[in-house]
This record gives C-alpha cells, structure tokens and sequence, in this order.
C-alpha cells in the first residue's frame, strides 16, 4: 500500500484521492474498492518503480465506530526480479476527546522475490490526528521489527496536514518524515501536493517528493507525482 496506505498517512497526503463517502453514507460495515495509476509508486521520498509508472488496487472495509482492514496491490520494480507488491492491513481508530488514534499494522508482500535476505515485512503503527479550523493535522510512527532486505530495526517518524482551498473541489497536503533504519540508512523526506476531487469517486493528486539523500540514488531524487484514483461502489 506504501504511499496510498489508506491509513492516517495516506489520507493526509492524498486527501483529494480518498474518495471517501460522505458522512450520511456512512454504513456499519462499509466495503470500498479502488483502482488507480500514476508516473512513478512513491514510498516516503523513494521510488519503488525505478521512477516509472504503476497501477494499483485494493479494498477496503471498514467497521463504523471501531476500525477497517483491507488489501492493496501494486506493480514495482527493484531491479531485481521483484514484480508486485501486495499489502495486508488493519487497525483500530478510537476517539480520545478531539484526537482520532489509528492503531494497527501493515504486512508488506512481494512477488517474484530473489534470493536472500527477505523482502517482506511488518510495520506497527500509532497515529493520531486532531482538526484545527478547516484543517487536519496529524502524527505517526511506524516500527518494524526487521525491515525490508533484513535490514534490521526500522521506525518511521512523520507530522502532516491536509486542508481544503475554501469550498472548491481542491485541497493541498504535505508531510515531512524522517526513516531510521539500523546502518547507514537514514534519510529525511518531505512532499507537498494540491489534489482535485473531480466527483465523491474520482480525484487527481499533483505532488513533489524530495529526500535529503540523493547520494543514495535517483529514486531518492526529486520528483513530481501526477496520480489519478476511483473507489467504488
């Protein structure tokens, strides 16, 4: 799922591209599809297409008052063999006073994989978000207790924030993150997008990415993102 999480990150980020239901549509369990594309998969900063395109889906259900699980699937390309990335997920979302928590976890898969140190892994994460005025702000951490490639001990620090432009269709979200992994590996990554809901189904996200670690390679240059995704029913 990584940069289209569904989770409190996600929604901060692509805030035009939920495609969420309105509030009165809400039902108790509630099950979402959603299909998508954009010119390069972004995960915290780092292409994980070698700055090609992908296509991706998923679904969603979500349990009114107590929290949602899903799946989601996407192409990608680590130079080595690896095709698609399929994501598991779930989690709980109690209300503390003004504060919306996301507790849950996330179980990254790949195919295709070569041999060696495993590239599947599981983060946990503890979120929460609280509106202030027209906007959302919120934090997170992921933790992983072996990270991708094996790579050891992993957690990911972000704050974000997301607001609708007045009562237009259009929004703009960002978010500044920080990802320590156990070696030489840690790098600080931010984007800043402008999304348009074209229809309560359908909406386009144009976002900058960036890293401070363009040494590590182009994946972790600069870049735009155009990304356009429909839910259903």
């Amino acid at each position: 799922m990584k940069a289209l999480k569904l989770t409190l990150v996600a929604a901060a980020a692509m805030l035009a591209m939920t495609g969420a239901a309105r509030a009165e549509d809400v039902k108790p369990l509630a099950i979402v599809f959603n299909v998508g594309a954009n010119n390069d998969y972004e995960f915290r900063g780092v292409s994980q297409t070698n700055n090609h395109a992908s296509i991706f889906g998923g679904a969603d259900a979500t349990i009114e008052g107590i929290g949602y699980a899903g799946i989601w699937l996407s192409n990608v390309d680590f130079l080595n063999g690896t095709k698609m990335e399929y994501d598991i997920y779930g989690g709980i979302k109690p209300v503390v006073g003004p504060v919306t928590l996301d507790l849950g976890f996330v179980r990254y898969g790949y195919t295709n994989k070569p041999a060696g140190p495993d590239e599947d892994y599981t983060e946990w994460k503890v979120a929460g978000s609280i509106p202030a005025g027209p906007a959302t702000l919120g934090v997170a951490v992921f933790y992983s207790p072996q990270f991708f490639g094996e790579t050891g001990k992993a957690t990911y620090y972000e704050v974000n924030a997301a607001m609708p432009i007045g009562k237009t269709a259009f929004s703009v979200s960002g978010a500044l993150g920080r990802q320590e992994v156990v070696g030489p590996l840690d790098y600080t990554t931010w984007n800043l997008g402008l999304g348009y809901a074209l229809n309560s189904h359908i909406g386009f996200d144009l976002r900058y990415w960036d890293t401070d670690q363009h040494g590590f390679g182009n994946i972790y240059k600069s870049k735009i993102v155009l990304g356009v995704k429909a839910t259903f029913p």
